[in-house]
């Protein structure tokens, strides 16, 4: 082989090594919402129906509007869900530990009639109740019997209820983000960057919130900005998807739930 042959064969190839690799492709980071407590305000709840994306509705059984607000919100393209009371949650559909499992799901079988199209359930308050092994085992086999997702509202460190899901393989998804606790606009906020900052590093968060006028103020304003942000904002049916029935660091370990 000639010598400028050679040299040239010689720079092509200290060229490939020295060559800056491709960068890795950024990881996605996907955001669902789900407002919970609604039936109780038409006039109120139907702003979050307005809300500019996938807003999962969840509304509470006994609430004046519960029924009329679910056919709206299905409707709307919303995805509906029951917004399960329980203990220490009060009234006539709400779980408590000493009820038989006849009664606990006399009480469920109401509830669903009273929230129409309903794609699955989360639970309102319910620290109490999502600690009894016993019977989220039952409730899980009873959603898989009816096709139906649960979402763990993580009310309770306590909480066995995702657990007993995966056990079960039921689609389900547990929350990461309450965005008011603390209800105003300056601490939810914070709270849905919060949520921003952990979807980037986790590749996905679920916020819970209410429809209190400083929390609609603040998705209303701010969620129109998440794709300029490259976030993806995703119905919960999806975020359940790209989960994988996998906890979260926050919620278990290597993606089994404590």
């Amino acid at each position: 082989m000639r010598l400028d042959r050679v040299l040239a064969l010689l720079c092509c190839l200290a060229g490939v090594a020295h060559a800056t690799p491709a960068p890795p492709a950024a990881q996605k980071a996907y955001l669902s919402l789900i407002i919970d407590d609604l039936g109780q305000n038409l006039p109120r709840d139907r702003r979050v129906l307005a809300l500019p994306g996938p807003v999962t509705a969840a509304i509470m059984p006994d609430t004046p509007h519960a029924t009329e607000f679910a056919r709206e919100a299905h409707r709307a393209g919303k995805i509906v869900i029951l917004h399960m009371p329980m203990d220490p949650a009060t009234g006539p559909f709400a779980w408590h530990p000493e009820l038989p499992v006849e009664e606990l799901e006399r009480r469920l079988n109401a509830a669903f009639k009273m929230v129409p199209y309903t794609a699955g359930i989360n639970n309102h308050m319910g620290s109490r109740m999502t600690a009894q092994p016993a019977a989220m085992a039952w409730l899980m086999a009873d959603l898989q019997r009816r096709h139906k997702f649960f979402v763990d509202s993580r009310t309770s460190a306590q909480t066995v209820a995702a657990q007993q899901a995966q056990k079960m393989a039921l689609a389900s998804v547990s929350r990461d983000v309450f965005l008011d606790d603390e209800r105003t606009e300056e601490a939810i906020f914070t709270q849905l960057q919060t949520a921003i900052s952990l979807a980037r590093k986790q590749g996905s968060a679920v916020m819970i919130g209410h429809p209190y006028p400083q929390t609609l103020a603040v998705l209303e304003r701010e969620l129109p900005k998440l794709k300029a942000q490259g976030i993806e904002w995703i119905d919960i049916r999806q975020m359940i998807s790209v989960r994988g029935n996998r906890a979260m660091v926050g919620h278990g370990k290597d993606g089994v739930y404590r």
